[in-house]
């Protein structure tokens, strides 16, 4: 295996990784059944290389970060697109994406501070990225088929704002008491 531990898994979440420009492009023209389709392949990859990796013990460092990174590569995209084309507010587009900015802001910052964080998922990040993931795909398919969704993409709307503000909440909270030192132990690797 080469230094980058390359394997099957990590092959396919770089294929997701390449995906993103072409969905990204389907949706700024117009191509709303293409997108929906290619983002689902998308979602079934993800599937696929984390079973996998799981499955057969291949998880490697490369796809620790690969993994969530092409995760959020397409969420803010798609995103991106869809408020370019007004299929979803503006305004909860900003919150999305300024989320990921925030918490990869204070991500860095820690580092260049010589007090890295470990990152894991908290609970309210898992049922946001759901949230963000379910409206996202309801707008693609009524945007390609034409559904009437548009009452259920309101409330969905609502509800992936309501996640995306706190989970930013709940991961700055867990930020400042890692820089803080508030109820850390000093050796202690506390996911935040």
């Amino acid at each position: 295996m080469s230094v980058l531990n390359i394997n099957l898994p990590n092959f396919i979440t770089l294929g997701r990784v390449i995906s993103v420009p072409f969905i990204f492009w389907l949706l700024l023209t117009g191509e709303a059944k293409a997108a929906f389709l290619l983002f689902v392949a998308a979602g079934v990859s993800d599937a696929v290389d984390g079973f996998l990796a799981k499955r057969y013990h291949w998880q490697t460092p490369l796809g620790a970060y690969l993994d969530p990174l092409a995760d959020k590569l397409l969420i803010v995209s798609i995103y991106i697109a869809l408020g370019a084309r007004e299929q979803i507010p503006l305004w909860l587009v900003i919150a999305v994406v300024s989320r990921d900015l925030l918490i990869l802001a204070a991500v860095m910052l820690s580092w260049l501070l010589d007090h890295p964080v470990v990152i894991k998922p908290l609970l309210v990040s898992k049922l946001n990225t759901t949230a963000q993931l379910v409206l996202a795909s309801t707008v693609l398919a009524d945007e390609g088929f034409e559904l009437g969704l548009q009452p259920i993409r309101m409330a969905l709307a609502i509800v992936t704002a309501i996640l995306t503000v706190a989970s930013l909440i709940a991961y700055l909270r867990a930020w400042l008491a890692h820089m803080m030192g508030v109820g850390v132990a000093e050796d202690s690797r506390e996911p935040w």
